[in-house]
């Protein structure tokens, strides 16, 4: 499986492959095939989300640009 992670519109990252999460002092996080990363800030699970976004309003919809 190819490493991605996934800018989901108004939600979290959504990051699968072969990858680590570690917190500041080095521990890492249960490895998952796939994880749901907290964008908006709201979750009681940081780093992971558990839906506060939307609750919590939170938007956001980045795209791709050419640079210009």
């Amino acid at each position: 499986m190819d490493n991605q992670i996934k800018i989901n519109d108004n939600g979290p990252l959504a990051v699968s492959g072969d990858f680590q999460i570690m917190d500041a002092e080095g521990n890492e996080y249960p490895k998952k095939a796939k994880v749901y990363l907290c964008r908006c800030g709201l979750s009681n699970k940081k780093p992971f989300c558990d839906g506060s976004h939307k609750k919590g309003g939170f938007e956001s919809s980045p795209r791709v640009t050419d640079g210009k």
